[in-house]
């Protein structure tokens, strides 16, 4: 192939180009990453026509952005290319797999990791940020089996596990320790971070209440605090399996649903689509100055 004709392929619209692969590209040209349990779009596109993912990493050309998430080899997806333009490379017009896409969803090794939660271990830098920063009680870090690590150039992650509500493994968060670096969270391949703490479900006794999160640390906050508590994954994205997993649990489950929204409209937009899916979801207003539960927690603890 010339080289020409390459550059020509690079140079399509990689928003476009995105779109076409049944990414959904937002005004500001973001989408979620296909690379990764997303659930607030965190892959930017356009910047010199390249696509990058600021969880995951996740980078690189158009040509690059057909061939990982179809599965293409580099000639293959060169020629889905050339054919959705129309472009002719030299003088012939590559041949093509006509098959439907689809998009490769690899599955999750669960036993690949199940291994580093039975028996959790601390570093320095998990320790500081899970009982000074965030002082949460030791009982609920034992109880969501955090544990940590560090990669190969010395980075302190703190490992979190996602569990069915069955007690399967079903996913892997891992964020960075480091405060301000990217990537800040990364997941291995397949996880599915989606509601967390469901096995805190089983414990749930007549009369008790449930309350609602968004994200892993407000829900360590909450149950530290006492209560019994899930977490959704983001105030931007509510997934139909999140709104399926949540219509379950209200047909089987006699409880009353509590929250505190984040103090931002989509903290708000969320307790109102999350409303929807429970009708009883009781709305608790965070102490003035506090921007979520977790800062409202410390706040408490500090009195």
């Amino acid at each position: 192939m010339d080289k020409s004709d390459i550059q020509k392929l690079r140079d399509l619209p990689i928003g476009e180009v995105a779109e076409r692969l049944g990414l959904q590209v937002n005004g500001r040209g973001q989408c979620l990453c296909p690379f990764h349990d997303d659930h607030h779009p965190s892959m930017a596109l356009g910047r010199h026509n390249q696509y990058r993912c600021f969880v995951c990493d996740a980078h690189g050309d158009v040509i690059d952005l057909v061939m990982k998430v179809t599965g293409k080899s580099f000639r293959e997806a060169c020629g889905w290319l050339a054919e959705g333009e129309q472009l002719i490379m030299n003088n012939e017009k590559l041949k093509v797999n006509h098959e439907p896409l689809t998009l490769i969803h690899e599955p999750f090794e669960a036993a690949r990791y199940a291994r580093f939660f039975e028996r959790p271990f601390l570093i320095e830098e998990a320790l500081r940020f899970l009982f000074e920063e965030r002082r949460l009680d030791e009982r609920v870090v034992r109880w969501c089996r955090l544990t940590s690590w560090r990669d190969r150039r010395g980075i302190p992650w703190l490992q979190i596990p996602y569990y069915d509500r069955d007690g399967r493994l079903v996913g892997v968060q891992n964020r960075n320790l480091v405060r301000g670096a990217l990537p800040r969270f990364r997941f291995p391949k397949g996880s599915e971070c989606g509601i967390y703490n469901l096995p805190v479900l089983n414990r749930l006794k007549e009369g008790d209440e449930l309350w609602i999160t968004e994200g892993a640390s407000d829900c360590w906050a909450m149950l530290s605090s006492g209560r019994k508590a899930i977490a959704i994954p983001s105030a931007t994205l509510l997934t139909p399996k999140d709104v399926a997993q949540l219509s379950t649990i209200n047909c089987q489950l006699s409880t009353e649903y509590h929250m505190f929204p984040d103090a931002d409209a989509p903290g708000e937009r969320l307790f109102m689509q999350l409303r929807e899916v429970l009708p009883n979801l009781e709305h608790h207003h965070l102490s003035k100055g506090c921007k979520d539960y977790g800062e409202m927690y410390l706040k408490e603890k500090t009195l």
